[in-house]
């Protein structure tokens, strides 16, 4: 297997006036390509920002970070963006729907923004598989938390990514739909054969992946294999 994301010596330190707060230091670890891995840490220990680097939607401080084979230091913003269009899904704790749009045309935004003419037709086909196909024309407003989730799953898949980012998918949902969205994003995640890196407080949901790498105080406390071998087959 190759190594789809590196982290090497990466280092954060946010600067404001005169004070500085490093919240990440000399993080280092590779991810093979089809590994399901949760990066779990107290609130403040670096999760949310190790994750935006590992996407190139920020900068390290200090090192390096390789993602789908492209060192992202050396690309500009635009190449990054081109980068995550092509290769990279994302599922967020607040949904980040656009809602000014139905469900299908949130879903058709990655499509689109990568010129598929079928655009509508996969759209549709990843609604029903993740069980909206009669709230397909609803906007997010009209749509629960659950279906909203829903929503951002299909459209984190739409491009197929290789790789996919979710970052406390189930934080805004109640336990019984967190655990309906656990159980839809791993069977997608399987059918699709994509690597999921999950950042999560949820030890629960932590155990479930194959893989926990927990910070503390913005370093790697530890790295280890869980005794999960396969995710819902």
């Amino acid at each position: 297997m190759s190594i789809i994301l590196s982290a090497n010596k990466v280092t954060k330190i946010y600067t404001s006036g005169s004070r500085s707060l490093k919240v990440l230091d000399d993080v280092s670890f590779d991810i093979q390509q089809g590994e399901i891995v949760s990066i779990v840490g107290p609130s403040g220990s670096g999760k949310t920002t190790l994750l935006g680097l590992c996407a190139g939607l920020d900068n390290p401080s200090e090192g390096n970070i390789s993602l789908c084979g492209e060192n992202l230091n050396k690309l500009n913003e635009d190449g990054k963006a081109a980068l995550r269009n092509k290769k990279v899904g994302f599922v967020f704790q607040n949904f980040q729907l656009v809602p000014t749009l139905t469900a299908l045309e949130n879903v058709m935004i990655p499509l689109e923004l990568l010129g598929q003419s079928s655009a509508g037709k996969t759209a549709k086909s990843l609604l029903d598989r993740v069980g909206l196909k009669d709230r397909m024309d609803h906007y997010p407003s009209q749509l629960s938390g659950g279906e909203q989730q829903r929503v951002s799953i299909a459209r984190a898949f739409s491009n197929t990514p290789q790789i996919l980012f979710a970052d406390e998918p189930t934080g805004n949902l109640d336990d019984a739909t967190g655990q309906n969205i656990e159980s839809l994003l791993f069977e997608m995640n399987a059918q699709e054969r994509t690597t999921l890196v999950l950042v999560t407080h949820d030890l629960e949901l932590a155990e479930k992946t194959q893989r926990i790498i927990r910070l503390k105080g913005g370093r790697v406390l530890s790295d280890t294999m869980t005794n999960t071998l396969t995710v819902h087959g």
